[in-house]
């Protein structure tokens, strides 16, 4: 298991693949297989039964991982591909900052009181 430099709800950037240049939300990491769900992007096609009386079968578009090495985070503050850092800030917490602009995203833990 590897830590991803991406978290559930971050704007990313695709690099590579059939959906290069898109951005989209982070709605899911995987650690284990180092892959993210990103919305609206490697869309896949998949063929469902009808489960139930009544129910209908069909076929269903649904996003599938990627791997997150395809993925780079979108800096809040400037909306442009970066890739990321972490240090610690004047409180002593652990942050994640951005390594063009050099602004902090978002505090990954809390310094001890």
């Amino acid at each position: 298991m590897s830590k991803v430099h991406v978290k559930k709800d971050d704007m990313v950037y695709v690099l590579s693949g059939k959906d290069r240049a898109k951005t989209g939300k982070v709605l899911e990491v995987y650690p284990k297989t180092n892959r993210v769900l990103v919305e609206g992007v490697n869309m896949v096609t998949r063929h469902v039964k009808p489960r139930r009386m009544g129910e209908v079968g069909g076929r269903i578009e649904e996003e599938a991982p990627i791997h997150a090495s395809n993925v780079m985070l979108v800096d809040p503050k400037t909306g442009v591909p970066t890739k990321t850092g972490v240090r610690m800030n004047d409180q002593g917490d652990k942050v994640r900052y951005s390594k063009k602009s050099g602004e902090d995203i978002d505090v990954i833990t809390k310094a001890k009181e």
